[in-house]
């Protein structure tokens, strides 16, 4: 049943059962059984709300009492003595600088803003702070938004490093 379709008797019992101190559940039931309407817990909340009737007064109930306070702080088992770590430096061991693979054309270092829809796309630049990130600027192969040196530079199976596939070394801590 619709919440505006309530009838005056409806509200008439409605603001009776709120002044006997009742729940919303409550009053929904009695309602629909004096009535035989199918009025539901909050369709009665939403009424008494429209109507400006206050809601039922209820005692409140007991505090609980505050477990966390009345415990005393547990005190960390200690199964062991701890062991002092053993400390090591880290060496880092020099590698060899990369070797970076370039194509044989001068970019043209075209910005953003001024590159065309067929300029490739190949960014140079941007590796230090505030350092401008330019494009190459020179035509794009067909299909690719890259020039073809750019386009074979970015596809070629030698530029993917290989990945060193091992055994994953799992360390067990003992929870506290």
């Amino acid at each position: 049943m619709q919440a505006d379709n309530w009838a005056p008797e409806h509200c008439k019992a409605l603001r009776d059962y709120l002044a006997l101190g009742m729940s919303f559940a409550e009053i929904a039931r009695e309602i629909n059984a004096k009535f035989g309407t199918a009025y539901t817990r909050n369709a009665t909340i939403g009424r008494s709300k429209r109507m400006g009737l206050a809601t039922p007064r209820r005692p409140k109930r007991a505090a609980k009492p505050d477990v966390h306070k009345a415990r005393k702080p547990r005190q960390p088992k200690m199964t062991e003595p701890l062991q002092p770590v053993a400390t090591t430096a880290i060496v880092q061991e020099r590698t060899a600088p990369a070797k970076l693979r370039c194509v044989g054309i001068s970019p043209r270092l075209v910005s953003l803003v001024d590159l065309e829809a067929s300029d490739c796309r190949y960014p140079y630049g941007g590796d230090k702070d505030n350092e401008p990130i330019s494009f190459c600027g020179h035509p794009t192969l067909a299909g690719s938004c890259y020039c073809a040196p750019h386009f074979h530079l970015t596809r070629a199976t030698e530029a993917q490093p290989e990945r060193i596939i091992g055994p994953v070394v799992l360390r067990l801590v003992r929870a506290a």
